[in-house]
Formats: structure tokens, C-alpha cells, sequence
């Protein structure tokens, strides 16, 4: 359960945020939404690949964290073992909302009952003694607004794969050290020979958009599987 409510000094003052990293405070996911603006960061640490959502049809793109639900395998003694975090997990437990008005502006709300709501009076203050932003929240407004503003301009890069048919789905099999069998299912990523199958005149639309650099980081970034499947094993090693 949530319990969102808008961010504001007078009801929310005295917040704390634990910063760590752990599943004690909702870190305990094996993958998060990404967007294509972020995918030059993304693409130098984890898998990126694509799902399609069965009621819609549409397309969104996950980072990968891990092989079976509940596993997050950058998670390591309290922090996150990666430079670069995505931004759907570095803004929690904020989020952007909007009033009911179609033109309303962008508002930052907070999950009150999110874990990482301190509870002990320790951890980094939402705001200062006289009700000013702390630099934490200046830099998480910062990220809200740039996810928010990512993830409106995604639509368009991910009707481009579908509109030059680039996705295909896939199964990946994964045999880890102790004999164990991981299998990865439902995800799509892009069709390599369908890509370099295209005309001049579609490379020219993708590129227009932006879309063909983010494609290929797409499958750059799936070199990283083998990055994935070391952590596995480390941590079936218990290392």
C-alpha cells in the first residue's frame, strides 16, 4: 500500500529519508522501468529489455537487477554497487503528481509509508530548520523532473521500434555455477537482422529521432548479462 501526499515544509518539515541501499527499504526488485533518455548511463551497468504490456500493447524498457523476482544483485553491504542508479529507483520514495487540471503544473509528492520514511530521527533531511529545500531534495527535484520529462518523450522512441517491427521476444537460459537453472522470459529485445535490414529511408526516420543511438545501446548493454550472472554466483557462493 501507498500513501501519497504533496511535499510541503509545513506538513513534512521534520521528514528523514534513509539513503541506503537494501531490501529492508524496497531495493528488493529484479528489475525497474527505464527510459530511453537514460540509456547511455544505464547501458554502462545493466541489461536493458524491453516488456510489453499485455493490456495496452505498449512497449517500456526495465534495467535488469537480478534473474527471479525479489533479487536485486547491486545491492551490497548497505549501498548500491553500481555508479549509476536508475532514476524510477533514485527518486524514491518521491514522485511526481499533477492536480486534476489538464494544464497543472508538475508537483512532488511523497509515499508516506514508503520504508525509507525514517521513523528513528536519523537520516537526510527534506528540508532545512527554516523550511527551505535541503540540496537532497533540490537534487531529487532535479531527477523527478528529468524522469517526468523522459518518460512523456519515450512514447515516441518506443512507437519507432514497433513502427519499423525491431522487437522480438526472447528466452534466456542461465546455468550457474552450482548446476542451478535461471530462466528469463516474457522480455523483448531488438532484432539485429531486422535492424540492419532497413532501408536508407527508415535509418533516416529512426535518426531524425534520435532513436537508432538508443537502439543500439540497447543491445550494448546486453554484453552485461555476463556481469549479471558473475553477482549470481558470487552471491551463491555466498560472496
Amino acid at each position: 500500500m501507498s500513501n501519497h501526499a504533496v511535499l510541503n515544509p509545513a506538513d513534512h518539515g521534520d521528514l528523514r529519508i534513509d539513503t541506503g541501499a537494501s531490501a529492508a527499504l524496497g531495493d528488493d526488485v529484479m528489475a525497474c522501468i527505464t527510459v530511453p533518455a537514460e540509456f547511455r548511463s544505464v547501458q554502462a551497468h545493466y541489461p536493458i529489455v524491453l516488456r510489453r504490456d499485455l493490456a495496452t500493447g505498449k512497449l517500456e524498457a526495465l534495467a535488469l537487477l537480478g534473474f527471479e523476482t525479489g533479487e536485486n544483485l547491486f545491492l551490497r553491504d548497505g549501498a548500491w554497487d553500481a555508479p549509476y542508479r536508475p532514476l524510477s529507483m533514485a527518486i524514491r520514495p518521491f514522485l511526481v503528481g499533477r492536480a486534476a487540471a489538464p494544464d497543472a503544473a508538475p508537483q512532488v509528492h511523497v509515499d508516506l509509508d514508503h520504508p525509507r520514511i525514517s521513523t528513528s530521527g536519523e537520516g537526510v533531511r527534506v528540508f532545512d530548520a527554516s523550511g527551505q529545500p535541503t540540496p537532497y531534495l533540490e537534487d531529487i527535484a532535479a531527477k523527478l523532473g528529468d524522469l517526468d520529462h523522459a518518460y512523456r518523450e519515450s512514447g515516441d522512441f518506443f512507437a519507432a521500434v514497433d513502427r519499423h517491427d525491431l522487437a522480438e521476444s526472447f528466452t534466456l537460459e542461465v546455468t550457474l555455477d552450482d548446476g542451478a537453472k535461471n530462466s528469463l522470459v516474457g522480455y523483448h529485445t531488438i532484432n539485429e537482422e531486422k535492424l540492419s535490414a532497413l532501408d536508407g529511408a527508415a535509418l533516416a526516420d529512426l535518426m531524425a529521432g534520435g532513436h537508432l543511438a538508443r537502439i543500439y545501446m540497447i543491445i550494448a548493454s546486453l554484453s552485461h548479462f555476463g556481469d549479471l550472472v558473475a553477482r549470481k554466483n558470487a552471491k551463491v557462493r555466498g560472496g
